[in-house]
């Protein structure tokens, strides 16, 4: 489980980190379909990416188009949210 009280730069930066070792082992995958400790890996780094994606997504808006799925909201939120490089806004440094 990933802490809820790690910065905005930390919680970018486990993105990134989990996002990388995905598309690594992907390519892995690609050759060595049957490898079930590198599946496992996958699913491990996926579940964590997801989850740092989440708790991004709940303290600081959506960061990507498919995080952008509140369902309760009657109007197109997606365009108001500040951008990860509009520092004034409230996006990243």
């Amino acid at each position: 489980m990933i802490n809820d009280r790690i910065s905005r730069e930390e919680l970018l930066s486990m993105i990134d980190q989990f996002s990388f070792a995905i598309v690594d082992i992907s390519l892995y995958l690609d050759t060595h379909p049957f490898d079930e400790d590198a599946l496992d890996y996958f699913h491990e780094k996926s579940s964590l990416r997801q989850e740092a994606m989440d708790l991004y997504t709940k303290k600081y808006g959506p960061l990507t188009i498919e995080a952008a799925h509140d369902r309760a909201s009657r109007k197109w939120d997606w365009v108001n949210q500040p951008w990860p490089w509009e520092v004034k806004k409230g996006g990243c440094r």
